[in-house]
């Protein structure tokens, strides 16, 4: 079973940075795809960056260059630093696995709690 857990939400101000980590529990991280959706009351959850087993990444556009996501192995999870925060940014962050890489309509786990990110202006 695959079972992620996000961290790293908390309140920031506009042009702020935060890290968000999803920690892998009983499987290697890197024997998946690995995505982080957001999603803010009232709409779709939406995909915002993905790392796939063997290292290549995709991103939104509205987030290029600002996020970065990177698989540790050693820790076995995937990590996104955000930089330049905008409220916009602004919602629950959640990660799971991708059967399929760049398909990101389908996952493999059930959906985590997530870790909400705000961001003031």
């Amino acid at each position: 079973q695959v079972r992620l857990v996000e961290s790293g939400g908390a309140l920031v101000q506009r042009g702020g940075s935060l890290t968000l980590s999803c920690a892998a529990s009983g499987f290697p991280i890197s024997n998946y795809h690995i995505a982080w959706y957001r999603q803010t009351p009232g709409t779709e959850r939406e995909p915002v960056a993905a790392i796939s087993s063997t290292g290549d990444t995709d991103y939104r556009d509205s987030v290029k260059g600002h996020f970065t996501i990177s698989m540790d192995k050693a820790k076995n999870m995937v990590i996104l630093q955000m930089n330049n925060l905008k409220p916009e940014d602004t919602a629950l962050y959640y990660c799971n696995a991708l059967p399929f890489w760049r398909i990101y309509d389908r996952v493999v786990g059930s959906w985590g709690q997530g870790t909400q990110v705000t961001v003031s202006s």
